[in-house]
């Protein structure tokens, strides 16, 4: 329990490194447009007012989401389940396919019920609204009339189900990824209770205050500007980039497992016995897949094929590429061997460190963000977590809050122009750029980085002992020696 409060201690302090003040004296007006342009912009979008006549939305655009919408449900079920599940014993295979499963299925019905509503509509800088819950006004059958959501161009729009469609795989799968780190002792009531208790209370609102503003087309002349910025999300308004989730998804979910990994306690036998993976080939196929999808991820996240999608898209290949060459190397100097674990680690603490930073930098920004991944996540799986002396099984906080740390930390860095990053959009109005400057930016990331933390840290911690008060976190000592698949599921992944 010490460690756990040393630790939200720790980043609380960091979230108050760069005091409000410093981005609104230095950033350029208006606050809230600190954001790269339409082909750099975090992934948000909001519906726009009809106009007359009513925009149309592009056929490729709409092409192109619907893909990345696939893709993106690809890196839950089958990547991420297979992924973690032939990292755990085999006797408790079956319990990680069946949580990923049930809880992607789970959070998706309550995105459509009402956490899109809570994410992304007008409510104060931290929550939505109930303006759309069960997606009421998104589409009328009547009528048949769909309503438009805003991309990062005037005048360019996609349908909302679209847009709502996208965001639940990136909703479903945030909570997914906070399972590995108390994998192989957790109830599956548990896991249920607690995904609904921290979606509703550390999702939607990190979604709402990092990704959520009126859209371009609202920024019809600097006279309304600062009342739009006012309507927009706490962290965005600070100008705070995050293209794809550094901090919505990776950092968000890694401290919540973190966390868990702490009150729920060690795993029997920890460090006295073995435990190593019982299927690294699955985990290898699990790891690919969860690259092949991540292009859904990263350069779906500009809304539109173009431009925007492409950089993302390069620079989400590239930079995994160099954080599984710098992962091995740095693996094989320090243990002496490379390892198929450690390669498929680095590709995915790679994934996690670009995917802030995939169309807010340019190739040189890949380059150093995907090599200082693979080492970074490295130390932090083993370095790191022996410093905690938590027992997070599947490294969940080494690599995606670590990952996710680092990457949104450089894109404040590599966003420069003189980088080869492209800038960020200082007035909406006119879709001017213009960099606030290395020390500005970063310390703008710094603190929304901190905010995420302390925020995830303190929902998670309140969310666990509720669970643990009504259904209690953890299997008794028989049945995790049993093995969740026969003890929670009465079923085996392999014929003995």
């Amino acid at each position: 329990m010490k460690r756990l409060v040393t630790l939200i201690a720790l980043f609380g302090a960091l979230s108050f490194v760069a005091p409000v003040s410093i981005a609104q004296d230095k950033a350029p007006e208006p606050t809230a447009a600190a954001a790269p342009a339409a082909a750099t912009a975090a992934p948000a979008a909001v519906p726009v007012a009809q106009a007359v006549p009513a925009p149309t939305p592009n056929k490729g655009d709409v092409a192109w989401m619907l893909v990345c919408t696939a893709l993106v449900l690809l890196m839950s079920v089958p990547a991420l389940a297979l992924f973690y599940g032939g990292m755990v014993r085999s006797k408790n295979m079956l319990s990680v396919l069946m949580q990923v499963f049930v809880v992607f299925s789970l959070i998706s019905v309550l995105w459509c019920v009402y956490g899109y509503s809570l994410a992304f509509t007008a409510g104060n800088a931290f929550f939505g609204g109930f303006d759309r819950l069960f997606l009421n006004g998104v589409f009328d059958g009547a009528k048949g009339e769909f309503a438009m959501a805003a991309t990062f161009s005037k005048g360019v729009v996609i349908p909302e189900l679209l847009f709502v469609a996208f965001q639940a795989t990136f909703a479903a799968i945030t909570v997914c990824l906070i399972l590995g780190a108390f994998a192989e002792r957790v109830k599956f009531a548990a896991v249920l209770l607690f995904a609904v208790l921290w979606f509703t209370f550390s999702y939607t609102p990190i979604a709402h205050m990092v990704w959520f503003w009126m859209g371009p087309d609202a920024y019809t002349s600097a006279a309304v500007a600062d009342e739009l910025n006012s309507k927009a999300g706490f962290i965005w308004q600070m100008g705070a980039l995050d293209f794809a989730g550094g901090t919505v998804v990776h950092i968000n979910a890694g401290v919540a497992g973190l966390v868990g990994a702490i009150v729920m306690g060690k795993r029997i036998g920890y460090g006295r016995e073995s435990m190593a993976p019982h299927n690294l080939p699955m985990t290898m196929i699990g790891a690919s897949l969860l690259w092949f999808g991540w292009f859904g991820f990263n350069a779906g996240s500009a809304l539109e094929a173009g431009n925007s999608a492409t950089l993302a898209f390069l620079n989400t290949y590239l930079a995994t590429a160099c954080a599984v060459l710098s992962w091995t190397v740095g693996e094989w100097l320090h243990k002496g061997k490379p390892s198929m674990l450690g390669a498929a680690s680095g590709a995915v603490a790679g994934l996690v460190a670009i995917t802030p930073a995939a169309g807010n930098v340019g190739i040189p920004g890949a380059f150093v963000i995907g090599l200082a991944a693979g080492l970074v996540c490295l130390w932090g799986v083993s370095g790191l977590k022996k410093m905690i002396g938590a027992d997070d099984t599947l490294d969940v906080f080494g690599v995606h809050a670590l990952g996710g740390i680092l990457g949104a930390l450089l894109t404040g860095i590599f966003v420069s122009p003189d980088l080869g990053g492209p800038s960020v959009i200082a007035d909406w109005v006119t879709g001017k750029t213009a960099y606030p400057g290395y020390l500005t930016q970063f310390l703008i990331q710094a603190k929304a980085v901190g905010i995420t933390v302390v925020w995830s840290a303190v929902v998670a911690y309140v969310c666990y002992k509720i669970v643990d008060a009504v259904v209690g976190l953890r299997v008794a000592e028989e049945e995790e020696r049993e093995g969740l698949d026969i003890s929670a599921h009465g079923e085996s992944a392999y014929r003995m």
